[in-house]
């Protein structure tokens, strides 16, 4: 498990795909051999939730739930976030990016589309389902916070959760990291041969790495998110009743 005395460097050597959280949090390559408590310190980073989060994504059994929820609202959002940027400006476009040149390299790339296209229907679904996390239940989940810390317009929170509640939300989760695995599937099974098979496995691993980061992202929001604010809605109401 790593430790806030390791050096961060030691830590990317250890996992380098740790370097998608790293940079989530401000951090940027160049930290030479200072520790992961010192660049945190230098970058203004809260060390324990930097170093639950990396924790948890370097190892899947590793999931410290109560811990986690002993962080603000606005830490864990702030994370999410970062993560749907990932996501919808960094990941995808580099995978269709990948696509595009594998369809140019066919001989036939009518026999790719059919990968393609199938990614373009997950694209649009994940970025519908992201914008909608953005746009109501992170906005929702903090002013929850405000209200139960703050007592900030408790009346409109209250009458608010009374429609919609976390409940809802985790009601309505879809599973959208295992629909990347099927594309995975599909691209192992039934892709036609094609020249550049380097290519091939380039997509796969980004297709790979990408389902493992969105159900890392996935279980934050169901495991620690949504149980934080479900606790303080129950608060509110019950004040409120």
């Amino acid at each position: 498990m790593f430790t806030s005395r390791m050096k961060l460097a030691e830590v990317v050597q250890a996992n380098f795909n740790t370097l998608s959280v790293i940079n989530r949090f401000g951090i940027k390559l160049g930290f030479g051999d200072l520790s992961v408590g010192g660049v945190c310190e230098v970058n203004g980073v809260n060390i324990d939730f930097f170093l639950e989060i990396l924790n948890a994504f370097h190892d899947k059994n590793y999931f410290p739930q109560d811990h986690l929820q002993s962080f603000s609202i606005d830490e864990i959002v702030s994370y999410l976030r970062k993560t749907h940027n990932d996501y919808m400006y960094q990941n995808i476009p580099y995978i269709e990016m990948l696509l595009e040149q594998l369809e140019a390299d066919c001989i036939n790339p009518d026999e790719i589309k059919l990968v393609h296209n199938f990614f373009n229907e997950y694209k649009d679904e994940l970025f519908k389902h992201l914008l909608w996390e953005d746009n109501k239940i992170f906005p929702y989940a903090q002013s929850v916070e405000q209200a139960y810390l703050n007592g900030n317009n408790v009346k409109q929170v209250v009458e608010a959760l009374r429609n919609y509640s976390m409940k809802n939300f985790l009601g309505e989760h879809d599973d959208i990291e295992s629909k990347l695995n099927d594309i995975n599937i599909l691209f192992v099974k039934y892709l036609p041969p094609v020249y550049n098979q380097h290519l091939c496995i380039r997509i796969l691993r980004e297709l790979s790495f990408l389902e493992r980061d969105i159900n890392d992202h996935s279980r934050i929001e169901e495991k620690v998110l949504a149980p934080k604010v479900i606790e303080m809605e129950k608060f509110l109401l019950k004040q409120h009743e």
